[in-house]
């Protein structure tokens, strides 16, 4: 992902009046039964957007299409902040060092990979978090915040690593809280834009899809 992938962030204005969420790919084969039987094809979801609904002016329309270009179309990955989920717990409450579990330390393992796992039941999903914002992440072992000298964690990959002095010691569990933002990139090649259409009132289509890391 580093070599076609650029650190910045589509327009937040654009992205908190956007629509999306998450879509998985489900086969499903009906029985002369009547039976079904249904097998997922991906592992993880993944997330489409639609960027349009959050052009209102010319000038986020001019702001849309500058980043557009830069990206060159479908050719380079950036960040996208999602509306519902940019936090490892509720949207509306800051993260806390002890919203999401990474694992339990061994003595000798230093780096964790961030997760969001969403459920409770029988079958929670784990989510890498590979994009979280830099300086939102903090990270407690065995229930004790963890100081932020002791850790670092990668804004580009999502790992956290801690020191020589502050690796988490056998069965200590290591949690985590974050905001974070999703890896994606635009879903076309051409963005059309009618300017006699946008100005009375039709949104423009501005389609991105996840890249799962």
């Amino acid at each position: 992902m580093p070599d076609d992938f650029h650190e910045v962030r589509f327009p937040l204005d654009v992205s908190l009046r956007g629509s999306g969420g998450p879509t998985r790919l489900t086969e499903i084969v009906t029985l002369a039964s009547g039976r079904e039987h249904r097998n997922s094809r991906w592992a993880d979801s993944r997330r489409r957007y639609d960027a349009g609904l959050g052009i209102r002016t010319l000038d986020a329309l001019h702001a849309v299409l500058s980043f557009f270009e830069e990206r060159r179309g479908r050719l380079y990955g950036f960040r996208y902040r999602d509306r519902v989920d940019f936090r490892s717990g509720p949207p509306g409450r800051i993260p806390g060092p002890g919203d999401q579990r990474l694992g339990v330390g061994d003595g000798a393992t230093a780096v964790f990979a961030l997760v969001k796992t969403y459920g409770t039941g029988v079958s929670p999903y784990a989510r890498t978090i590979a994009k979280p914002v830099a300086g939102t992440v903090r990270v407690a072992v065995a229930g004790a915040e963890a100081p932020p000298r002791a850790f670092t964690c990668d804004p580009a990959t999502g790992l956290v690593t801690f020191g020589a002095s502050a690796v988490p010691p056998a069965g200590a569990a290591v949690t985590a809280g974050f905001e974070f933002d999703v890896p994606v990139r635009f879903d076309t090649d051409d963005l059309t834009v009618n300017l006699e259409a946008f100005t009375a009132g039709e949104i423009p289509k501005v389609p991105l899809i996840e890249i799962v890391p």
